[in-house]
Parts: structure tokens; sequence; C-alpha cells
């Protein structure tokens, strides 16, 4: 019995091995993303399925939105009502278009400190303006669809902003080139948009703005945020917008060459002014739109950064020396993490109006001191002037007498005090108090416009900016064009987010 029932096992365990020799080869298992390669040994070619992208606008992104209602300044939890004044993307599509209504509220109105309230009652100002905060709570596309949101308002802004497009180049000025024509439209096409967008918000007109300028100069006022007023509230939370088809035509065209006189639109990470920043310090900006060729296709998505360093920095002085500040990008680093040397200069930057901010031809910005100072300061003079020689003498049996000149105290005070100074000139008939308080105003006027500290160059986090991208080098290390093309055939799984 035991040599017929080894017979059986030996025939069983030889059909068995025969049977596995029969079953086709065990399927490898293909590594995600680039790493995954096609058979060697198969003649059929097959797609890649295309794979989603999810849009997503991730946690700290700035939406650029500006009142598009005055604010009364009356008490925390007041409304306030906005618009998008910029786009915003996620990998190449807009998923927040210009004009989308925001509204928020009134979180803080902050407290005078008793320096700041006497300092204002000596310029005959009662109600001095407080520092209010908001925020950013709901969000209301055009196509009705509605996000609530969490937003921290980035500190630096709460401002009216203009755009400042960079000089031309004297040298490039007769210069007809496709790319130097190119970097030209696209600047202008920036302030464009720019000025279109702030269109929607139905600014006031002069009279309106005379009326506030007045009401301002009451010793009581009320106290009002204008229309066109920028805040950048930055998302405390993420926002989905579903997700889109990554093909194998937009898969390849992304990190493609550069076309020449290629401008991005950025946001500036790093906050810059010419006060504290230092030579050599590290400067970082996000592309915040996607970068598209002639024909529509995507070369660098939404997220890629901008690395580079202050190559310039000179503080403000007195005597209207103004702040100057010089930026340098040199380093483009893709969602990718591939690096690559570029050459980049400021082409144009969104900037306080107040500040009076210049751009030269090599992307340097300084600040400039407004011509309207010496008009000022003209104006307080011929009233300090006026002060003076407005009185008359009589003499009243031999003794003379100097008589006040209403018209003279008048001026005086208005130079000095404002309307309060009008009504102490007119309820006190002093020649003495007159050109006192004229000659207080010439002085203060001539202090602030030629001798007090001059203005610094300021760029808040989130500032937007029009970054002329040139020819880029080949980096150290860097894979070659042809294999990052043939690498990006196949994706298993969501191009990463910067």
């Amino acid at each position: 019995m035991r040599i017929p029932r080894i017979l059986f096992v030996i025939l069983f365990a030889v059909g068995y091995l025969r049977s596995m020799e029969a079953q086709e080869a065990p399927i490898p298992q293909l590594s995600p993303g680039y790493a995954r390669k096609p058979a060697a040994t198969s003649g059929i070619q097959t797609t890649p399925s295309p794979q989603s992208v999810v849009l997503s606008v991730p946690k700290g992104t700035p939406l650029q939105v500006a009142l598009d209602q005055e604010i009364r300044v009356k008490r925390v939890g007041q409304p306030v009502h906005a618009r998008i004044v910029e786009p915003v993307y996620a990998f190449d599509r807009v998923v927040v278009p210009v004009g989308s209504k925001v509204t928020g509220r009134v979180t803080k109105i902050g407290e005078i400190s008793r320096g700041k309230r006497a300092i204002a009652v000596v310029d005959a100002d009662f109600t001095p303006e407080r520092k209010v905060e908001v925020s950013f709570h709901d969000l209301a596309l055009p196509d009705g669809r509605h996000f609530q949101l969490q937003t921290s308002v980035t500190p630096g802004s709460g401002q009216v902003i203009r755009f400042v497009a960079a000089a031309e180049s004297k040298e490039r000025k007769g210069i007809k080139d496709a790319a130097a024509a190119k970097t030209k439209q696209a600047k202008e096409q920036a302030k464009q948009e720019w000025d279109n967008a702030m269109k929607q918000l139905k600014t006031p007109g002069r009279v309106h703005r005379l009326l506030r300028y007045l009401e301002a100069q009451l010793p009581v006022h009320a106290q009002y945020i204008p229309i066109g007023t920028v805040y950048f509230a930055e998302l405390n939370a993420p926002l989905a917008f579903g997700s889109e088809l990554m093909t194998r035509p937009m898969a390849s065209s992304i990190g493609g060459p550069l076309p020449p006189g290629s401008v991005v639109h950025a946001r500036l990470i790093t906050p810059l002014t010419s006060a504290a920043s230092q030579k050599g310090e590290a400067v970082e900006a996000v592309i915040s739109q996607p970068l598209l060729d002639g024909d529509h296709h995507l070369i660098l998505p939404q997220g890629c950064r901008l690395t580079g360093t202050v190559s310039q920095v000179q503080p403000a002085h007195r005597l209207k020396k103004n702040g100057q500040l010089r930026i340098r990008f040199q380093e483009l680093i893709q969602p990718d993490g591939i690096q690559e040397k570029v050459e980049a200069t400021l082409e144009g930057v969104q900037s306080v109006k107040d500040a009076n901010v210049k751009l030269d031809s090599e992307g340097g910005a300084e600040a400039s001191t407004p011509k309207t100072r010496y008009l000022a300061t003209a104006v307080s003079l011929t009233l300090a002037a006026a002060s003076v020689s407005g009185s008359s003498s009589d003499v009243d049996n031999g003794v003379a007498h100097t008589r006040a000149n209403t018209g003279a105290q008048v001026a005086g005070g208005v130079n000095g005090f404002k309307l309060v100074g009008m009504a102490l000139a007119l309820a006190v008939h002093s020649r003495a108090l007159g050109y006192t308080m004229g000659a207080y105003g010439a002085g203060m006027s001539l202090y602030s416009g030629f001798f007090a500290r001059a203005h610094e160059v300021v760029f808040p986090k989130n500032t937007a900016m029009e970054i002329g991208i040139g020819q880029r080098k080949e980096a150290a290390g860097r894979r070659p064009r042809l294999q990052r093309r043939q690498e990006t055939e196949v994706f298993s799984a969501p191009i990463p987010r910067a």
C-alpha cells in the first residue's frame, strides 16, 4: 500500500507544477508617479487614463477685497460689504472671479492713547482716527454659490491701493523686439485689469470727497472708511471647488520653455520695508495666476514660488531723502519641487496710494515726495505773512494804538489750528494771538514738508507684483526636459500644491 500511495503523491505533484507553468506570469506592481514605466516585452501601447487634480484654495491664501460701500464707524459688529478685485485660481482655473461679493463685520475699534489724543487736541482734532479691524465670513460667487469663510486680515492692509508700473528703460525704448513688446503689453494689461476691477466699486465723485474733507477739518467729526479701501483676507481654512481632469497634453505642457517676455502675477510672502530690511535678506513670492503660452497651454500653474534676495536697501533720512528698495528673484520652484535659475525683474506693483512709490526701469522701488508740499507750504507762509502784516495803527490824543485786523487774525488762526483757530480769532481780538497761530502753522508746514524724515518704501505681506522672467538657465542636477515630459505622461496622484 505504501508504494502506490507514494506514486500517487509523486504524480499529483508533477501535475500541479505543470499547471502552474501553464498559467500567466503575475503582473508586477507599478510604482506611483513618473517611476511607472510600460513593460518592455509588450508590443501593445496603452494610453494613460486622465487623472483628476483637486481644485482647492489652500489655507493662507489671501483674498484681495475692496469695500464697495462707505463705512461710518459706529460700533463693533456692524456689517461690512466688499467685492473681490483680483481673481483667485486653483491650479489653472479661476474659482473666485472678480466681482464676487464678500460680507463681513467690524471686529474691533481701537482705543486712542493719551499721547496721541493730546497731539490731536493741539491740532484742533478732538476725535482722532481710531484703528478699525474687520473680518470677512461669507463669499457669494456670481453663479449663486455661497461659501462660509474664516479669515484673518493681513497687517498693513486696509488702505486705498493703486497700480504702479516700472519706467521704460532708455535703452529699450527704441527696441521693438517681441519680448519687449510683450512685457510692455503685460504691464498695460495688468493696469487695465486693476482699473476695471476698481470701476465696479462706483467710487464717489469730487463733491463727495470735498465734503468729507471739510468734515474732517471740524474739531468733532465722524470717522469713515472710504469706498475702495483694500484688505487682504487670508483664509484660515481651505476652500474646495471640486476637481478637473489632467489630460496628457496638459501634463506635457507644464514646465515647458518660458515664452520670451513672460510676466507672471505673484504675491509677496516676505514683508519688506526700506526701514528694516537688510541687504542679502531672503525674499519669497508665490505665483498667484497661471502662466499660459500663446496657444493657451499651461506653462506655470498657480502655486509656483520665486525666491531671491534684497539686493539694495536705503532707509529714509531727514531733509526728504526717501527710502529705496531693490529685490532680485533668482530661482523658480515648481509645485513638483524642480528648481530652476531665472532672471526676474519687478515690472509692476500694487502700492498704497499715499505712499507715492515709483519703480525705475530695473525694478528698483523708491518713495517719492508729492509736489503738493510746495503748494501747501506756500499757502501756509502766505497766511502767516497776512497775520503779521494785517494790522493798523491809530493815534488817539497823541498815543498810538495798534488795532487788530479781523481778517489777519482769521488767517493766522486757520493756518495754525484750522477751524478752532478761526473761532478763536473771531472771539478774541488779539493781534499777538493771530500771528502766533500763523507762525506756528507756517513752522509746522516747513518742518513736515522739508525737514522731517522722508517716506519709506513699504511692501506688506501679500503685496501683488508683476514680475518679468527672462530666459532660464539649466540648474545643476535638473532632469532633462525630454525626460520630464516622458515622466508626466502618466499621473496616478494629484499635483502637489504649494
